[in-house]
C-alpha cells in the first residue's frame, strides 16, 4: 500500500527513517551497490522526497502504527 513521506528521524545506528503518513516508520538507507538513494545523505534530498509515496508492508499486514518518539 503506497503511503506518503511525511517526515524523518533517526535509528540508534544513526540511519535515516522516514515517517509515512498512515503512522508506520520505514528505513530509506543509501547503501550502494544493493540500496542507491542519494536523496537520503542531504537534507535538501530528503526535503525533496516529502509527499513521495513509499509502499509500506506493514500497511499490507495490517500492522499498528509504530510509536511516535
Amino acid at each position: 500500500m503506497k503511503k506518503s513521506i511525511v517526515g524523518y528521524l533517526k535509528d540508534d545506528e544513526n540511519h535515516w527513517v522516514a515517517k509515512l503518513s498512515c503512522g508506520h516508520y520505514q528505513h530509506v538507507r543509501h547503501m550502494p551497490p544493493w540500496v542507491v538513494r542519494p536523496w537520503v545523505i542531504t537534507d535538501e534530498g530528503r526535503e525533496s522526497m516529502l509527499g513521495h509515496r513509499l509502499d509500506c508492508k506493514k500497511c499490507d499486514l495490517g500492522l499498528p502504527k509504530d510509536v511516535n518518539e
